[in-house]
């Protein structure tokens, strides 16, 4: 039974999509309490700002290395060894990856664990000398999950190679677990440092269910460190666009931690707790389509095929499209309710509360196109393109950037997260423009005419959902937390049912394709094995 769960396949791109969004949804939940916890326990302040901060310079190493390698070139590459049937240079090919990058990896862990010091003070130059010295030492001990997160998402890209999704969807939930043992074992063990060793456990967490997940589909490590194997320079020279491209990224989520820094403490931790709320959806919607189309667009690509690839893509657009419209509408409509029922506990009070919600407004606004990006931005990677979206990034980080210097001026923190939805909503604009000019049809016709159904229905939503929150309102004590609670639950699922309902009066394909892979995942067919062909159905 293990083994079947760790090999078996998703035969579609929605039921693979529904499998990982599952998955998610629960790894999102516990993520939701992860955070509830540290509002409880630690607001929106000194320690909460030191922990954000901490996990940036990190994060810029990891997302370099092994996101800019993994998405940008492994994934294509392998997949073309394995529907080739050179198995035994794909599973070289992999632990030449692991082993090269890993060694990059702990060389700059090493680094920026000498110089944490140096590089806080440039990071946050508005923290005081307390919350910065907190911060060095949180940052020390991160850099060791991120080392044993690199090799992790190796492995797990393994897995999204073969369509074998399960463990690699669960994994995440392990992660958010081990940071929770953290709050309520290291931290009265070892005090608030606890914080960054409950990291450290969750990543082993993560990193063991990956290696038993790709040594059951024949994984082996092997002692390979070859620069000049073709498909590693492959690899490498796709690599390099992504990377620069994650650099200017990683480059503005530094600059707004920076000036976040400079406003009143706390600033830097309402911004992350608006953040990770925005990015449940991402995580629910955007990622797990662009996770499951992935191979199915490099597989198309690598047969040449391109009237197969517009075709799976522009399908996974409209999904994306019927599933996070609404959801925009919800948190827009709805910030208040979510923010109080999630954050409003213990140390969070009435201030962060609204700051939060304020944040979370703005970045609701470019929920749509934050969560197509991932999926473009894999496209171009099917196509062995990293440096179309690489020029891309770059102009859309730099106006971010721009209108963030610019509109931290005029309202403050809520600024950052308006210049962050205006670079995603360029970003999308140009992503869809390079597409189009390599594909020559995108199906733009059938996605507008998908979307204005789903523009219609979702403002039948929002006129519905603002009914019913004021008519709640009157019967609802909103001085307590079920008050809030139930205000906001049933002024959604109000919403959610009209939505569903307009959808289905209007026909809309993308309703009747989620709601048929929804049951086909619900009857769990029986597992494929790894051995069969690649090829789904869309």
């Amino acid at each position: 039974m293990i083994k079947q769960l760790f090999n078996s396949q998703s035969k579609s791109i929605t039921s693979a999509a529904i499998l990982i969004s599952g998955a998610s949804l629960v790894s999102r939940i516990i993520g939701l309490i992860r955070d509830r916890l540290f509002a409880h326990h630690f607001g929106a302040g000194e320690i909460m700002d030191a922990y954000y901060a901490a996990f940036k310079l990190p994060d810029l190493i990891y997302n370099l290395l092994i996101v800019g390698a993994i998405s940008a070139g492994f994934i294509p590459v392998f997949t073309r060894l394995l529907i080739s049937s050179n198995k035994s240079s794909a599973w070289r090919l992999a632990n030449n990856i692991l082993n090269m990058l890993g060694t990059a990896v702990l060389s700059l862990t090493v680094l920026g664990i000498v110089f944490m010091p140096r590089l806080m003070s440039l990071l946050a130059p508005g923290f005081s000398p307390q919350t910065s010295a907190l911060a060095v030492n949180f940052g020390r001990i991160m850099f060791i999950s991120m080392v044993i997160l690199s090799a992790s998402m190796i492995m797990g890209t393994i897995m999204q190679s073969l369509r074998s999704f399960f463990i690699f969807s669960i994994a995440p939930i392990f992660y958010n677990l081990g940071i929770i043992f953290g709050i309520y074992f290291f931290v009265p063990m070892f005090g608030t440092i606890g914080l960054a060793w409950g990291v450290v456990f969750g990543a082993l967490l993560h990193l063991g269910l990956q290696v038993t997940a790709a040594y059951s589909v024949g994984y082996r490590w092997q002692s390979v460190f070859d620069w000049q194997d073709k498909n590693t320079r492959l690899i490498g020279r796709m690599m390099i666009p992504r990377a620069l491209s994650l650099a200017v990224s990683q480059i503005n989520i530094l600059v707004i931690t920076v000036l976040a820094s400079i406003l009143p403490l706390g600033s830097v931790a309402m911004y992350n707790y608006a953040n990770n709320l925005q990015g449940v959806p991402i995580g629910l919607i955007g990622i797990p389509f662009a996770l499951a189309v992935f191979p199915v667009l490099s597989a198309s690509a690598g047969k040449n095929n391109l009237a197969e690839f517009t075709r799976s893509l522009s399908s996974a657009i409209g999904q994306i499209l019927f599933l996070i419209i609404p959801v925009s509408i919800i948190f827009l409509m709805l910030r208040a309710q979510i923010v109080r029922v999630i954050y409003g506990t213990g140390a969070f009070d009435w201030t962060a509360t609204v700051g939060t919600a304020d944040i979370l407004a703005f970045f609701s606004l470019s929920l749509f196109a934050q969560a197509l990006i991932p999926l473009l931005g894999r496209a171009f990677f099917a196509l062995e393109n990293t440096k179309t979206p690489f020029v891309i990034g770059v102009i859309s980080e730099l106006v971010t950037i721009i209108c963030a210097l610019f509109l931290i001026k005029k309202i403050g923190l809520a600024g950052l997260a308006l210049a962050f939805s205006i670079g995603s909503l360029l970003n999308l604009i140009l992503l869809i423009a390079g597409l189009r000019r390599i594909t020559k049809n995108l199906d733009l016709e059938k996605i507008f005419f998908s979307l204005w159904r789903v523009c219609l229905a979702s403002m039948f939503m929002g006129v519905a959902i603002q009914s019913a929150k004021y008519v709640l309102a009157d019967f609802l004590d909103q001085q307590f937390f079920w008050g809030i609670f139930l205000q906001g639950l049933l002024a959604g699922l109000i919403g959610l049912v009209i939505y569903g309902f307009i959808c289905y009066i209007l026909k809309l394909p993308e309703f009747f394709s989620f709601w048929n892979g929804f049951k086909r995942r619900a009857r769990a067919g029986r597992p494929v094995k790894i051995t069969e062909s690649l090829e789904v159905k869309n």
